[in-house]
């Protein structure tokens, strides 16, 4: 039987036959037994990191270049645009090979739908932000960014899914290749639009929905044409009834809505931030979009998800601790790059004074939040690859909202400290998070378990799959 590598498919094949039925089932009590494989499994985990994190990297410079590109309008414009995307993002985390394409369908027709009530609530996020004290032209501003970038937004859901498809069978370097060559063009849209159209700041959304899109259709044409996606064989057309068959949504949502929650509930936090950076004023307000704009997550989440997939429970439990040691060590590096340059970083941004010298003082706790951000990052995907979600759903509603929250918003506004006590708040609920999280995955998961459930999940999948092409 063949180890599970960098490449290994999310879940293997199983059959139907009783001498494989048997096999499987002493995999299954045999799978404790396999040892780690130290320096091998940490290479594996380095090498299906390297790509996800330059994925990352390019993905998130489509909206810092659009932030750059606006900030130089000045510090009003820096602040709706930074602003908008806050919150934009803040509301976006068998037998056959062919059923993995079942779960992609279904995963986007799902999105697509929750998608819905987000769309309108950004459609009419002026008189929300009035209702909670922000500036009322801030608050419109905002809210015509938001309706622009409506119509890049499903082109972005399209593109996650389709990349968390691919990963899942190991193909982790198809995105970083396609946004690699479409990140040149979305800075030539953001500077053309915004300076040399009379769309100006409306320019930046028009960019985003365009390189969305283009990212999404890329993405497509790479998969149609990628060896590797052929070889796996694991696009079997289009298939939705069983992608939309009552019981298997209702088992999607059941893994997804949690997961939105973990992801949700902590960018909702960052957003109270700068909603009450905001009531502190305009420079305090630019100062954080800022810092926002600056993971071994996702290398994580499907390195444990693709040892889950192949029964190696030692291999996922070993898998999770080096993520999260590569994790710190990654942080600590970002750390010692952002206090060296405190004092510079906010021109990047803005020539605005004010902004940078503030921007410089709470540099040093956003230094200090990148350890445990990594932290948190890397074992809140391990519990994603798990499927125990709704764990680190309660850890961020816990530290965030019961600690962080009372405590930075009450240093910021009883104290002088302003955005520094923000920061402060934040720091501490971000080290609880990653702490506590880390402590679940260390002594509170039974791999054996997860692997039963991972694999009960996919059987499901696999007869409805077969039933659809059956009746079709």
């Amino acid at each position: 039987m063949s180890r599970a590598n960098e490449r290994t498919r999310l879940l293997i094949k199983p059959s139907t036959s009783s001498t494989l039925g048997n096999e499987r089932s002493q995999l299954l009590e045999t799978a404790v037994h396999r040892q780690p494989r130290g320096g091998r499994e940490i290479l594996a985990l380095f090498k299906s990191s390297i790509p996800v994190i330059f994925s990352y990297i390019l993905q998130n410079s489509i909206q810092t270049v659009a932030v750059l590109v606006v900030g130089r309008l000045g510090p009003d414009e820096l602040s709706v645009a930074a602003f908008s995307l806050m919150l934009a993002f803040a509301f976006t985390g068998s037998q056959r090979s062919t059923d993995l394409s079942v779960i992609f369908q279904r995963c986007l027709i799902m999105l697509w739908l929750l998608f819905i009530p987000v769309g309108i609530a950004w459609a009419n996020m002026a008189p929300i932000l009035i209702s909670l004290g922000q500036d009322p032209q801030l608050s419109y501003n905002t809210q015509q960014y938001l309706r622009w970038l409506l119509l890049g937004a499903p082109g972005y859901i399209a593109f996650e899914s389709l990349k968390k498809y691919l990963q899942c069978q190991g193909i982790m370097d198809a995105a970083t290749y396609v946004l690699f060559v479409l990140s040149p063009v979305n800075i030539a849209l953001n500077i053309y639009l915004v300076h040399y159209t009379p769309l100006a700041m409306t320019g930046s959304p028009v960019a985003l929905s365009i390189t969305f899109w283009l990212a999404f259709f890329t993405l497509s044409l790479y998969a149609a044409y990628s060896p590797s996606h052929k070889r796996n064989g694991t696009w079997g057309g289009l298939q939705l009834r069983a992608a939309l068959e009552p019981k298997s949504c209702i088992i999607f949502l059941k893994l997804a809505l949690p997961g939105i929650l973990m992801v949700g509930t902590e960018w909702a936090a960052f957003e109270i931030v700068a909603l009450a950076a905001a009531r502190i004023g305009h420079v305090s307000l630019a100062a954080q979009s800022v810092i926002m704009t600056t993971d071994q997550s996702v290398a994580a989440s499907t390195r444990v998800g693709n040892l889950i997939g192949s029964r190696d429970s030692a291999g996922a439990k070993f898998s999770g601790h080096i993520s999260a040691l590569l994790s710190v060590v990654t942080g600590t590096i970002v750390m010692i790059g952002l206090l060296c340059s405190k004092d510079i970083y906010g021109y990047l941004f803005s020539d605005d004074e004010e902004v940078v010298q503030l921007v410089s003082k709470v540099m040093p706790l956003v230094a200090s939040f990148q350890i445990a951000d990594g932290l948190a990052g890397s074992c809140g995907g391990v519990l994603r690859g798990q499927g125990r979600q709704h764990i680190g759903a309660l850890f961020n509603i816990l530290a965030y909202y019961v600690l962080a929250l009372p405590l930075g918003i009450s240093l910021a506004f009883r104290t002088n400290l302003g955005l520094q006590g923000l920061w402060i708040g934040q720091v501490v609920a971000l080290f609880i998070v990653g702490l506590g999280e880390y402590g679940v995955v260390w002594f509170g998961t039974d791999w054996d378990y997860e692997i039963r459930k991972g694999y009960e999940r996919y059987n499901h999948d696999s007869y409805l799959s077969e039933t659809s092409i059956a009746s079709a």
